[in-house]
């Protein structure tokens, strides 16, 4: 009976050890205690459905009704070209996602993904045959800013601020604040997605294996798998029998009818960055929401020595899942993306 009782005790300490020990690595992944909780941002400190945007779309929308700047119209892309070209927005960043996860998720599936651009600051999408192109802006103030445009020729096109994709996109995912996402969800042969199989949040700390369900991808990356170019159910069950059978890929003319959109690409380097800068325009958005929050609360920054350490950690890639072998894109965006970045005195 001693004995028993002894191995009945030592599962049970087996048991909290393990508990523990899940509960650390979650902990260590987390952002800082609170971090998921939605802050008031409808508030009078915050104000964000009322005050006026002063980030890069509201500014472009000014130099158009002056008539300083003219969108160029184009059949079969309307005038999500002109958009990239005046906002500088890289058509090297093209990534393309068949999830029906979008405002025009009707307009989306694997023939007909929806293509995402972006720079420092700003998020174009584009649906081959959908009415409106989606855009949203890291506002300097606001935090994630949204907006569409009408796919319709006029003299002066209007961007229109939109507040209904805070359903999705202010929640304990995009930390609390109007925010930005990245997923990863298995989905069947029409883009649908099965909300119970995949990461609801996508960054650089998520290992490569489960990222990019519901994506496509181009690019290199060895023997490392992901979930990239899997439509339906009987690709998944083959990825686990045939690991990258669909990796690796150089095209995706399989796929897609790739003069439907600006690049041929949904380039793999583009998306790592991409998962990588959504989230800390997130937690600078969060960071500057808490600090004026505290400002007219106290007259002074305080209480955020918690948030502002695990931002750094964040910001220098503390967490970042390793990776096992190369990666390379399949198009210029890296070259590009580090060509922008800050120089000493020697060019370096």
């Amino acid at each position: 009976m001693r004995l028993w009782r002894n191995s009945k005790n030592t599962r049970k300490a087996t048991a909290v050890a393990l508990t523990l020990l899940l509960a650390g690595v979650a902990a260590a992944r987390a952002d800082f205690q609170g971090s998921t909780h939605l802050m008031p941002f409808d508030d009078e400190t915050i104000n964000y459905n009322k005050k006026e945007p002063s980030g890069a779309i509201a500014k472009l929308q000014e130099r158009i009704n002056q008539g300083k700047v003219s969108l160029k119209y184009e059949p079969g892309f309307g005038y999500v070209r002109s958009l990239l070209d005046e906002l500088k927005v890289p058509k090297s960043s093209q990534m393309l996602v068949f999830s029906k996860t979008s405002l025009q998720r009707e307009r989306i599936s694997p023939r007909n993904p929806r293509a995402i651009f972006f720079n420092d600051d700003i998020y174009i999408g584009f649906i081959p045959g959908a009415p409106l192109v989606e855009i949203s802006v890291a506002d300097p103030k606001l935090g994630a800013v949204f907006y569409t445009l009408e796919q319709t020729k006029k003299d002066k096109p209007r961007f229109v601020r939109t507040d209904q994709c805070l359903e999705c996109h202010a929640s304990a995912k995009s930390m609390g604040v109007p925010g930005h996402l990245v997923r990863s969800f298995a989905t069947d042969e029409t883009g649908m997605v099965d909300v119970n199989s995949g990461t609801s949040l996508v960054d650089h700390r998520t290992p490569l294996a489960e990222r990019w369900g519901g994506w496509y991808v181009t690019g290199k990356h060895g023997n490392q798998t992901h979930r990239g170019n899997l439509v339906g159910k009987e690709a998944f069950e083959r990825q686990e029998k045939e690991p990258n059978y669909m990796g690796n890929l150089e095209n995706l003319d399989p796929f897609i009818q790739t003069s439907d959109y600006v690049a041929p690409h949904s380039d793999i380097v583009a998306l790592m960055v991409l998962e990588h800068q959504t989230h800390m325009h997130n937690f600078i958005t969060r960071l500057n929401y808490e600090a004026t929050i505290r400002i007219a609360e106290y007259g002074a920054v305080k209480y955020l020595n918690s948030p502002t350490e695990s931002f750094l950690k964040y910001l220098l890639f503390v967490e970042e899942a390793p990776l096992t072998a190369p990666v390379s894109g399949t198009s210029s965006f890296a070259k590009e993306f580090a060509a922008k970045g800050p120089k000493d005195k020697k060019g370096r």
